[in-house]
């Protein structure tokens, strides 16, 4: 579903932010990336998106080439960024319906009531002021808006960063039911160990190269924040 080929990406102050790097994830996979920062994790999601053109190599979603289409190929993702960007003054109804309306998939009350059941927010909230949440129910909302458009796939960078361990535990769960419905996930993530919970399989960056993959039945946390620390450190 996600494929990247030979794909470098060097800045024009002359950083090398990805060295030749071939990844795929697979149709239902939820794939996590680790990386310190700097490593071509969000070089990578940006180049998947087409916000930044590739040096070299090549990039496809669904098969469709992003340089070829990237408006086609856009639409079968949705992206949750570390700190999502919503309008504080309008409350959650008036969010979901805007960012509905602008993707051409209008949202009826109903239809929100249905997206804050299904990531988990209280019904209360839906008229209430964006700017009153907290980080994990800001978090919650933008996974309403990327499901209200039903892509397949589901491309978060960093989004555990900053919740608490509970706000934490209750998005990897949501995650997980995404994963039991066939979404395909990319996910950036410091997270070692919510990603246990919810990877296949693990992609392990540093300096812009892939360095190490890993089904998720080839380790346990402990083993691989050990793997993760020795390549840090290599």
């Amino acid at each position: 579903m996600l494929k990247a080929q030979s794909l470098s990406k060097r800045y024009e102050d002359g950083n090398l932010a990805l060295d030749s790097l071939d990844l795929t994830v697979n149709e239902g996979e939820t794939y996590c990336m680790l990386g310190a920062n700097g490593a071509g994790k969000t070089t990578t999601i940006n180049l998947f998106f087409n916000f930044i053109q590739p040096t070299g190599g090549s990039v496809s979603v669904g098969g469709i080439d992003t340089a070829v289409s990237p408006l086609e190929a856009r639409r079968r993702m949705a992206y949750i960024s570390e700190n999502v960007m919503l309008y504080g003054v309008l409350t959650a109804r008036q969010n979901l319906r805007f960012f509905a309306d602008i993707s051409g998939k209008p949202c009826s009350t109903d239809d929100c009531y249905k997206l804050l059941d299904r990531v988990g927010l209280d019904r209360g909230v839906i008229n209430s002021k964006v700017k009153t949440f907290s980080k994990g129910m800001r978090q919650k909302l933008g996974l309403a808006i990327a499901l209200l458009r039903d892509t397949p796939v589901i491309v978060m960078d960093e989004p555990t960063s900053g919740l608490d361990p509970k706000a934490s535990k209750d998005f990897i769960d949501l995650l997980q039911s995404l994963k039991q419905s066939g979404k395909t996930m990319l996910i950036s993530t410091h997270d070692i160990h919510r990603v246990k919970d919810i990877a296949d399989r693990v992609g392990i960056m540093r300096q812009g190269k892939l360095v190490i993959e890993n089904l998720n039945s080839e380790f346990n946390t402990e083993s691989l924040q050990g793997l993760y620390i020795q390549c840090m450190n290599a």
